[in-house]
């Protein structure tokens, strides 16, 4: 038990600001402490686990050895308070606002339009900045590794990139021109055509020297006598010991406290955060100066324990750029690892000595430590020693009361021989699957095997060492006799049970002889023996590097239109400043109110299951806790929001509790006793649900066509089924609602991130038994949504409302009174991921006729959804991926049905594209297999049956598809597609282990609505008298730039500058029964409601303009007004498509260019081009960043996301650590996008079409590249060519795809002989 101490006083500066803390608790974490306390909302919360770079802050620290200030980028949701002590921290808002000035990096972000909802965008912001404090003028691959620990969601990285670009030295920079708008002539259209999107010569210099100098105050308190550190929290005591005796009596003391350094590990990983573990005491050796030093001997480098991965990364290239090549191998092995670690913020704070002690099984840097014979020294209190880094450590981990004090890295010696592999789901911050570090030596000027050192992470409990196949080797000459002994040898050694957690179980025993076989090779090429392996050196080459080039084309607007008209021009994110500044203001950005409470749910662990009982007498006995919210205390007629009686999956919502914290909310709701009886049957997948005949109501069939006979007339018929997998919507701002009872006849302000106000709004009120017109509901902006916040928000706002709904015991100023409460609820993102459900899993069983030219006559496909639990919108999502099963292709007679599985399984939703996505899958797949069978290019077989003119859909309604083919063809010509297939083609003859592919495919996405209401929409405009203008209308923003582009109309309309409109929220009071903010209907019909009230306004005006005509807008204003003239409008628009499902379509083509590595299953997207048909932007740079932002959803849509799910149901992805969206380096190299000139479109505002969810499909250009690639390394194996590759082409498919000898050697599990680790549903 540790005895009471008093604890010290906490010093740190935030911004410039002295922070005094006197009693700091060492379980808080900086980023509510800024947040909360100190009230800078500028830093986000997007995932607690150091995954998303939401929260980034840059912090300043002196250096224990060097004394050098040091600034870098951290993640402020790992970090406790404590360990800020004598550290500077510099926020979002710490480096400028609106109401300062801006700095450069918030400017250029800004203004180059890299950003979109907005929420990740201080965290964007902070890592550049961090970066430029280092580097004033970085080089583009700086910028990358800068942005590498950061996600965006919204924007697809692309502008956010060519923002920093411009902090470039131009020469270090790859680049065809300057950034900046540039006019271009083209002979075929009669108006110019623009490429870029901003003017760099307008943005601010970037002054080193204006930036905040480090505290003094801290530099004088590091001169002090340095001391033992205590700070007491309620629970816990942080130990900061100040020397290496101290420490190590502090471990003799308390021997099971762990050691902190960068909270990476203790508070990264499941242990506290997630899995509850708590540790009564932590001591943070991070002040040590014996632990942090870099000594260079001898014989190699000494690093410090504490040194951040950082430190060593430099320490390390300093090293390698003064000694020669032959004495550096080993440094060069580890420096190719920590280009990948993680992202900056970790490799900025996590220690090295925190990574080899952890011995995680994925260990980036434990194999190539232990294959480089690295010596660790570790001390306890009664003395120090030595150990060997080698399979003796990671089989025993070190006496309780040592500690590792340093590593010394050795230099390599003639003869020596390093190589470091990996591979993981995603390109870097991403745990690798497995990981290898070899090392071999050889007799002296001889080829025979002295020493050889295999060891692999990611196939195993901690780090492996071949240690058999290692003695086996020994003595044998490094040929093809010995390959084939070591494969063979490793192929027993290293083995997986079928069930190992991780799965994929054949691919990680494919890589670790993939992996041998790479190191074979790169020692051969080093020997100069390659010999007959020549035709394998393709094995060893990178992939290719491309100048980073991004073209975006546009037209022109009329040399006749206005200058201050502002329709048609790239327009700036009517928020983007805010969004750089912090300034934007989201739902859990607002301040507490008196009193507010915060709920928590209680979510089911069972897949299928009776409650037989709750008991609740725990979790209301702890501090804080206030009451349990059931069934029960709904007044209303809606109680479907809990489970009491049957769980239906893991993680529907049972009850939730309510405390004056997030904290005690969590801990109660964990002490909530919920007991279960199993229920059977547990359906899981797909084919489960088939077999039980488990479907939601109704199955849906459309028919066109005489199918049957089309089937016999048909030359070849083609069969298959093809899956593609599910996708979480990754929303950077989770699911957020806050309840503000009013206090009389029931009112409520409902605060709240969504889609669909109207929606809560009236589930609130059926809930809670009241008049609709009692609740408000509030959405100033949503960061990211994507469908997620829909049906989904209903639910989790109708609980919260009910929570505030209570009476209950509210202490405040001494007096005790029984009032509602206001309550918030503010989603963790692994109860986010668990409980909202995503896109649905799809199963496509397909049966095509076709005619030899490749010409389609007949199709019958069954599609089944995976619905989860409940319906939701899953029989709707069904319809529609039916009516857009054609994707761009005219298909005479059409057979398909569409069902909706019920599965116990959280329920999917609504998600960007709404089914077209998946059902377009499907036809691409069977069109590619068509090509395949009747011996012709794909693109030939795509563009023959693509629809023309005027064409009829196989739901009978007539298109207008001109500019399908004018696309297809601009795509052709800007991709050079038939000049890069022929150098594909000869690259790929001569490269047997990498594969470059290609693939063009279309698309035709309907904007419309089954149901005639969903076209309408109303809109409110004021005038006031200084002439400004207030607008409100029923759309929501939350990233696509609606209200920017709503702003454009009412300037258009009323003949004023933007600088005169402001648009304050969505709100229901304001905007009555507005629609979901969905299908990429939102500045279609809100733009014409808002031009609509504006057009009555002017009439109103018309009489005063005419009078006075000379007059300022101000002064007519001002007349009206006196003239008792209304300056209030409301306008409505009705949609004019009545009878016809599909409005209009939005056409477009990509071409996408990848390379795979045929060893390992890595890709790389090289190059992608777009041509769209939008019609005549209203906005080309908001255009144009959600065709970037959607293809790039859809890429990992396609290639990436992989939602994995236990056997029980559980959901093993749940954060950014397991589950992995694009990030920058994932983008293709060259992305460029034109949209199409000359093509207005009748049907919408001002010629413009919807721009939201289109595109994402056309990032499946990127899926049919890969499976391009693996069918030229299938042809060169002599494999079928047919073949199926389920989506998404992870590297586990694309790898095992390939096929070669080595996936030959590993044993093949049998399905129904073991419970394999996760399920594909």
């Amino acid at each position: 038990m540790l005895n009471p101490v008093d604890s010290h006083t906490l010093i740190f500066f935030v911004n410039g600001r002295k922070i005094v803390e006197e009693n700091a608790d060492p379980e808080e974490l900086l980023l509510p402490y800024l947040r909360k306390k100190l009230l800078l909302t500028g830093t986000k919360y997007g995932c607690g686990g150091g995954g998303c770079g939401a929260c980034t802050v840059m912090v300043s620290t002196i250096h224990p050895v060097s004394k050098k200030i040091l600034h870098f980028s951290a993640n402020a949701c790992l970090l406790p308070i404590c360990s800020m002590h004598g550290a500077a921290v510099t926020t979002i808002e710490g480096i400028g606002s609106t109401t300062t000035k801006l700095h450069p990096v918030q400017e250029r972000i800004a203004k180059a339009h890299g950003s979109q909802c907005g929420f990740c965008t201080p965290g964007m912001v902070m890592s550049v900045y961090s970066l430029l404090r280092n580097h004033p003028e970085p080089t583009m691959e700086q910028i990358y590794e800068s942005l590498g620990g950061n996600l965006c969601r919204c924007t697809g990285y692309r502008p956010i990139v060519d923002g920093c670009r411009t902090f470039c030295n131009k020469t270090d920079c790859c680049q065809v021109k300057e950034n900046g708008m540039e006019k271009i002539s083209t002979p075929d259209t009669v108006d110019n055509i623009l490429t870029g999107l901003f003017k760099e010569e307008q943005f601010l210099p970037l002054d080193p020297t204006q930036e905040l100098i480090f505290p003094p105050e801290l530099l004088l308190m590091d001169k002090e006598k340095k001391e033992k550190l205590f700070f007491q929290g309620g629970r816990m005591t942080w130990i900061s010991p100040s020397s290496l005796q101290e420490l190590l009596q502090l471990k003799a003391t308390y021997p099971k406290a762990p050691l902190v350094v960068g909270n990476t590990i203790v508070g990264r990983c499941p242990e506290m955060k997630f899995r509850g573990i708590f540790h009564p005491v932590i001591i943070s050796p991070s002040r040590i100066p014996e632990l942090n030093f870099v000594i260079h001997k001898d014989d190699g480098i000494t690093v410090g324990a504490a040194c951040s991965l950082t430190v060593l990364k430099e320490a390390l290239k300093e090293v390698v750029t003064q000694q020669p090549e032959e004495k550096t191998k080993l440094f060069h092995a580890l420096l190719q690892q920590l280009e990948t670690l993680g992202g900056p913020q970790i490799r900025n704070t996590a220690s090295l000595g925190g990574n080899i002690i952890s011995r995680s099984p994925t260990s980036d840097l434990n194999p190539v430590l232990a294959a480089g014979n690295c010596i660790l020294t570790v001390a306890a209190i009664d003395g120090t020693r030595q150990m060997p880094l080698d399979e003796a450590f990671f089989a025993h981990s070190l006496k309780a009361e040592e500690v590792l004090v340093s590593v010394h890295l050795p230099y390599s010696k003639k003869g020596d021989h390093y190589s470091v592999f990996r591979q993981a789901q995603r390109r870097e911050n991403a745990l690798p699957i497995v990981t290898a570090g070899m090392k071999v030596q050889f007799e002296e000027n001889t080829d025979i095997i002295k020493v050889i050192r295999i060891f692999y992470g990611g196939v195993g409990p901690t780090t492996v060492f071949a240690k058999t196949t290692c003695q086996d080797l020994i003595g044998k000459h490094w040929d093809d006799h010995m390959l084939s002994e070591a494969c063979r040898l490793m192929v027993h050694e290293i083995t997986l049970s079928p069930s190992a957690p991780g799965g994929m179980v054949e691919y990680r025993r494919t890589l670790t002889i993939s992996f041998f076989f790479k190191f074979y090779l790169e020692v051969l090429q080093r020997l100069n023996h390659m010999g007959t392996h020549y035709s394998d050196v393709s094995a060893l080459n990178s992939f290719e590097t491309l100048c980073n080039e991004n073209v975006q084309l546009y037209q022109d607007v009329s040399s006749r239109q206005s200058v201050q008209d502002p329709i048609g021009r790239p327009i700036m994110h009517y928020s983007g400043i805010k969004h750089a500044t912090g300034e934007a203001v989201y739902c859990d950005d607002m301040p507490c109110v008196d009193g507010e409470l915060f709920l928590y749910f209680v979510t089911s662990t069972k897949a299928h299951a009776k409650i037989v009982s709750l008991d609740f007498s725990e979790a209301l006995a702890q501090p804080g806790v206030v009451d349990v919210v059931t069934t029960e205390d709904c007044p209303g007629t809606c109680k479907s929001m809990f489970e009491e009686g049957e769980v239906l999956c893991v993680g529907q919502i049972i009850c939730a509790v309510l405390a004056d914290t997030p904290a005690r909310a969590k801990k109660a709701a964990a002490a909530v006793k919920v007991v279960y009886e199993n229920l059977e049957p547990v359906i899981l997948t797909i084919q489960e649900a088939i077999e039980h005949n488990s479907f939601f109501k109704p199955q849906r069939k459309l028919e066109n066509g005489n199918v049957e006979e089309a089937f016999k007339s048909a030359d070849q018929i083609q069969e298959g089924e093809i899956y593609i997998g599910g996708q979480e919507h990754f929303y950077m701002e989770t699911q957020s609602i806050r309840v503000l009872p009013k206090g009389e006849d029931k009112e409520m302000d409902v605060y709240v991130s969504t889609q669909d106000p109207t929606y809560i709004q009236n589930l609130i009120a059926t809930i809670l038994n009241v008049p609709s017109n009692r609740i408000t509901c509030h959405v100033k902006r949503v960061g990211g949504a994507f469908g997620g916040k829909t049906t989904k928000t209903g639910n989790i706002a109708a609980i919260t409302a009910v929570a505030a709904n209570k009476y209950v015991l509210f202490k405040s100023h001494s007096k005790v009174s029984e009032t509602r409460r206001a309550v918030r609820c503010v989603f963790e993102r692994g109860d986010d991921m668990l409980i909202t459900g995503g896109r649905h899993p799809f199963l496509g069983k397909y049966k095509v006729g076709f005619m030899n030219d490749g010409r389609i006559t007949a199709v019958d496909v069954a599609y089944f959804s995976n619905a989860g639990c409940t319906p939701d919108d899953s029989v709707l999502v069904v319809e529609i991926a039916l009516m857009n099963m054609d994707s761009a292709y005219r298909l005479p007679n059409v057979r398909c049905t569409g069902t909706a599985c019920k599965t116990n399984l959280p329920s999917n939703t609504a998600f960007r594209g709404f089914g077209y996505p998946q059902a377009a899958f499907v036809t691409e797949t069977w069109i590619s297999e068509v090509a395949i069978k009747c011996r012709i290019p794909p693109e030939k077989v795509r563009e023959m049956n693509l629809y023309k003119d005027i064409s009829q859909t196989h739901f009978r309604q007539e298109i207008l598809a001109r500019t399908l083919g004018m696309c297809w063809n601009e795509c052709m010509e800007k991709s050079s597609y038939n000049s890069r297939r022929l150098a594909i083609e000869n690259f790929n003859k001569d490269n047997y282990w990498k594969k470059k592919g290609l693939a063009i495919i279309p698309m035709k996405f309907p904007i419309g609505s089954l149901a005639k209401f969903f076209g309408q929409a109303a809109a409110l405009v004021h005038i006031y008298l200084d002439g400004s203008v207030l607008v409100t209308h029923g759309g929501i923003e939350m990233g696509q730039g609606v209200h920017t582009k709503i702003m454009q109309i009412a300037s258009r309309e009323l003949g004023i500058p933007l600088s005169y409109i402001h648009i304050c929220e969505t709100n229901t009071s304001s905007v009555p029964n507005t629609q979901v903010s969905g299908g990429s209907l939102g500045t279609d019909v809100n733009g014409m409601a808002v031009k609509n009230a504006c057009e009555i306004l002017m009439q109103r005006l018309l009489p005063i303009r005419s009078k006075n005509p000379k007059s300022s807008w101000k002064e007519w204003v001002t007349e009206a007004y006196m003239q008792s003239v209304s300056l209030s409008a409301t306008g409505f628009c009705r949609s004019t498509g009545e009878g016809n499902p599909v409005h209009y379509c939005v056409y477009g083509v990509a071409c996408s260019e990848v390379e795979i590595d045929c060893l390992t299953g890595d890709h790389k997207n090289l190059r992608t081009d777009i041509v769209i048909d939008f019609g005549c932007s209203i906005n080309p740079a908001v255009d144009i960043g959600q065709i970037e932002g959607a293809f790039v959803q859809g890429l990992g849509l396609f290639t990436i996301e992989e939602l994995k799910f236990s056997p029980n149901g559980v959901l093993y992805t749940r954060g950014p650590a397991q589950y992995k969206i694009p990030s920058v380096r994932d983008i293709p190299e060259q992305f460029n996008v034109s949209l199409l000139s000359n093509v207005p479109n009748s049907c919408a505002i001002y010629s413009s079409k919807g721009v939201g969810e289109p595109a994402l499909f056309l990032g499946s250009s990127i899926y049919f590249a890969i499976k391009d690639a693996v069918l030229s390394a299938r042809r060169e194996r002599g494999m079928s060519e047919l073949f199926t590759l389920n989506s998404p082409a992870t590297p586990e498919k694309i790898r095992m795809a390939c096929g070669d000898q080595f996936t030959d050697m590993i044993p093949q599990n049998v399905p129904g002989s073991y419970v394999p680790w996760a399920v594909n549903v």
